[in-house]
């Protein structure tokens, strides 16, 4: 079966998801997830990427991108993922593959699902069981969103800013966020966007990305077959 394509428009965000290979761990200790992060901070900087949100888990990670180019986070994510494989070789003495094939992405719509994103991203290890709350776990970005801690890979997307004036009024606003559980259904309509290398949007935002891309993207159902002539 032919790849789906990946999406990617300058300054439309996007959530990538990278799994280890086989769903084993691509993190052992500390010091791998500090330098993923640093490697991840060099790729994004160089390519002009921003971070709004995070997460490392054991096997996997969320990244909530917007890139200022086309290929911005593809760029990010090969040279992230060339650096870091490298490192995890050396250190543990092992060879081949660390990640799951080719990383995950979705489009979103920022006015409808990016605050979503946040969410569904530094929500990941209260839906996993590692902790009850996400300040509680050290590799996110929520302790920078919601609590103000210096984090310098995080910069705030208009939307985050648009949550209030001020820094600390922002914050609280974040938290009361995360108050309420995110709808069953909408956590599934993330994954599969995000699965699927589709478009997190509305239906308009989608033809409108259809569109500038020269593709079609949105997921039809197939018609009824035609029948033979006799």
């Amino acid at each position: 079966m032919a790849r789906l394509p990946r999406l990617a428009l300058p300054s439309i965000p996007q959530h990538v998801i990278q799994r280890g290979n086989n769903r084993q761990a691509c993190f052992y200790a500390d010091d791998d997830y500090r330098f993923y992060l640093d490697c991840l901070g060099a790729a994004t900087r160089r390519y002009r990427v921003s971070i709004h949100a995070y997460v490392l888990m054991t096997n996997h990670v969320h990244l909530l991108l917007t890139p200022a180019s086309i290929t911005g986070v593809s760029c990010v994510m090969q040279t992230l993922g060339r650096r870091y494989v490298r490192y995890i070789n050396h250190t543990y003495r092992r060879s081949g593959t660390l990640w799951e094939g080719r990383y995950h992405a979705s489009l979103v719509q920022a006015d409808h699902y990016l605050l979503t994103c946040y969410r569904y991203i530094e929500l990941n290890p209260v839906r996993a069981g590692m902790t009850d709350d996400p300040a509680g776990y050290r590799w996110s970005s929520y302790p920078c969103n919601a609590l103000g801690q210096p984090d310098k890979l995080v910069q705030p997307h208009e939307y985050y800013l648009g949550l209030g004036a001020e820094p600390g009024e922002r914050q609280t606003v974040y938290r009361e966020l995360f108050q309420a559980h995110i709808d069953p259904e909408l956590l599934q309509v993330v994954r599969q966007a995000t699965q699927t290398n589709r478009v997190l949007g509305a239906e308009h935002f989608q033809k409108q990305i259809e569109a500038t891309l020269a593709l079609r993207i949105e997921k039809r159902r197939p018609g009824p077959k035609k029948r033979k002539n006799s």
